[in-house]
């Protein structure tokens, strides 16, 4: 066995890392490094900053038509003003930065003499003209916000009905989810978790589907599904992978084309027992779980025996094995999609979960995957490549 497998009996692996009841070294609070907030004050900044531009853009050219020869215009800046009001005010600030842009062109002129030049006039027109457009401009872009937040409030829900969030306690387990999307504003995608108790035990999947988009999505709830009665129904995990793969084979089948042939599933079936049995772990082709123990120690829960992804039984098929391992209390279950695994830094190094995890004592599952994601887009630079999901299962 190399190290790091996992043992029928749950023992620690042999050789490498520490084991249960060695020193830790101190870890602080027992979270993850957390990013300065310097960044988000910088942005704050930013912002405020840009929102102040219409009202300098207007008091530059105000000073720049008082003080320069009546042949400089300043209406480059008094036009620009409405225009960048328009995506950042409300109606009522676009028209009222129009209003004063107008008011100033007008005073500046009555001061200096010469309103009814051509000049003057030409200066007039024109920033009332942009004023006016800016306002039409203002009506699109807040229509347009509309129209996405309802498209943001639909796809919420889409992602409540597909991915519920699981409740906080489930067979004496205390469980956390969370899902990353790599896209801003982005929903969900091809990443999938569930957990269902049942009379075998609380049962858990995490998985990631091959491709992106609704066909992503179509299987994420195909596979889902067929957990949820699969775990109900079958006396072994072993019996819910093969429950899986007929299920995803049926949809590739009814969707044709690509995903006929290359549509696939990688996931980690994972099974608590009601009392002190041990954990037991099924793997197909998936990133492998980490143990947390409570004194700080992490153990991958590597396969035995490697196998396919979900999906792919045509390219060669044996019977699935599922491995065992100790669950004590006060340990954590970790699992995690490659889009945790794969993050690159700006160096190309991947995220390495267990060397970040190595010595941190975790507290509540929800706090240990928040400390995780905030890790892994720390480690990223904060441009994610790839969404992750992450369900973590502690033993109090």
């Amino acid at each position: 066995m190399r190290p790091g497998d996992m043992a029928d009996d749950g023992s620690p692996p042999q050789g490498g890392g520490r084991r249960p009841g060695d020193p830790v070294q101190s870890p602080g609070p027992g979270d993850l490094p957390v990013p300065p907030a310097s960044e988000g004050r910088r942005i704050s900044r930013a912002r405020t900053a840009v929102r102040l531009l219409p009202v300098l853009l207007i008091a530059a050219g105000g000073v720049y038509d008082y003080y320069t020869p009546s042949k400089y215009s300043a209406a480059p800046l008094f036009t620009a003003a409405p225009l960048v009001a328009a995506p950042l005010y409300s109606r009522r600030g676009t028209v009222l930065t129009g209003f004063a842009a107008t008011v100033v062109v007008l005073a500046v002129h009555l001061v200096l003499g010469g309103v009814f030049d051509v000049d003057a006039v030409t200066e007039l027109v024109t920033v009332v003209t942009v004023s006016a457009l800016a306002v039409l401009i203002n009506t699109l872009v807040r229509r347009s916000s509309e129209q996405l937040a309802s498209a943001r409030e639909i796809a919420e829900a889409a992602q409540r009905a597909v991915l519920p969030e699981p409740v906080e306690r489930i067979g004496g387990f205390q469980i956390a989810a969370r899902y990353e999307a790599a896209q801003a504003d982005a929903s969900i995608g091809g990443d999938l978790y569930a957990v269902q108790d049942s009379p075998h035990g609380v049962r858990l999947i995490v998985g990631d589907v091959r491709g992106k988009g609704l066909g992503a999505v179509s299987a994420v709830a195909v596979v889902i599904g067929a957990f949820r009665e699969a775990a109900e129904q079958e006396a072994t995990l072993e019996a819910v992978a093969q429950r899986l793969e007929r299920a995803l084979v049926r949809e590739g089948a009814r969707r044709g084309g690509v995903d006929a042939f290359e549509g696939f599933t990688t996931a980690v079936l994972a099974e608590l027992p009601h009392g002190d049995g041990p954990l037991r772990i099924l793997n197909r082709g998936h990133p492998p779980p980490m143990l947390l123990y409570a004194d700080g120690t992490v153990r991958a829960l590597l396969p035995t025996r490697p196998a396919l992804p979900l999906g792919m039984g045509e390219l060669g098929a044996w019977p699935d094995r599922a491995d065992g391992a100790g669950f004590p209390s006060g340990a954590t279950l970790l699992l995690y999609t490659d889009g945790v695994s794969e993050t690159r830094d700006p160096h190309g190094r991947f995220y390495d979960v267990e060397e970040r995890l190595e010595g941190r004592v975790c507290g509540d599952p929800g706090t240990l995957l928040a400390a995780v994601a905030r890790d892994v887009r720390r480690h990223s630079g904060g441009h994610l490549t790839d969404d992750m999901a992450l369900l973590a299962v502690r033993r109090p």
